[in-house]
């Protein structure tokens, strides 16, 4: 291991004696904030599935394509990550600002190392904005009510929720959070998603043991979901081409050499 960049421990929301999401998944992608029991438990899952890291890094690759998409394409100049997870390379509004300076950003977590980086780490373009809000994805209210101060909501927003889903254990009210939001948001806003599934056809067989062992090791709990739930999120929304499939194949061009993960993927426009 290389030298660890884990945050003091003056935060009496701060728990280093159990493995934590954020600090495990910056371990699987090679970073340094994270603590030895979260490299004990992200090599002990990544033991059950070895397909993590490759899971991991898919995921960020896929926000990466995503946001360049929405920026590039679509012309998106406002986005609301939530679930942030400790910043590392290219995150979303380095890459949206690289395309459109003027482009605003919030980030949403509640995680109180996420939020230390985040202060520090996660500055932008003085012709755009971003900003950071500590809240609860299970919380939309308040998450789109401190959004107004730096999104404007009559124009499109791009509502980016990679890999927090699942761990909204209660499938309607995953389903809830999503439509609360996005019915705040104008025609032309976006969903884009990426969530862990166990369907054998992506290779997610080995996810529910993998999973079974994280809730028993660590936080906070997470769960798997077939295609066919996952795609009821996007009820009243149109897929982007290619739709939802595994997020290292969506728009990942005929040159890709990451393989087939069992984390879903998808963009979707409100008409």
């Amino acid at each position: 291991m290389g030298e660890n960049h884990a945050p003091p421990r003056g935060s009496t929301r701060l728990d280093t004696s159990v493995a934590h999401n954020a600090r495990v998944w910056n371990h699987w992608i090679g970073g340094k904030d994270n603590y030895e029991v979260d490299q004990r438990v992200g090599d002990q899952v990544a033991s059950i599935i070895p397909l993590i890291r490759d899971i991991a890094r898919a995921d960020r690759e896929f926000l990466g394509r995503a946001v360049t998409y929405l920026a590039g394409e679509r012309g998106v100049r406002q986005f609301l990550d939530i679930g942030t997870g400790l910043p590392t390379a290219e995150n979303t509004h380095e890459i949206a600002q690289r395309i459109a300076p003027d482009s605003r950003i919030v980030y949403v977590d509640n995680d109180p190392i996420v939020l230390m980086h985040a202060r520090i780490l996660l500055t932008g373009t003085r012709e755009g904005a971003t900003d950071y809000i500590d809240a609860d994805v299970r919380d939309p209210d308040a998450i789109l009510e401190r959004a107004t101060a730096t999104l404007g909501f009559d124009r499109p927003v791009a509502v980016m929720m990679l890999g927090i889903l699942n761990f909204v254990l209660d499938t309607e009210q995953a389903r809830a959070t999503v439509r609360r939001i996005m019915d705040k948001l104008p025609s032309g806003s976006f969903f884009v998603l990426t969530h862990p599934t166990h369907d054998a056809e992506v290779g997610g067989g080995k996810q529910i043991p993998a999973m079974e062992f994280w809730n028993e090791n660590a936080t906070p709990p997470i769960t798997a979901r077939s295609a066919e739930v996952i795609a009821t999120f996007f009820e009243g929304l149109t897929l982007v081409e290619p739709g939802l499939v595994s997020c290292s194949r969506w728009r990942a061009g005929t040159g890709s050499v990451t393989p087939v993960v069992p984390q879903y993927g998808a963009v979707a426009m409100k008409p």
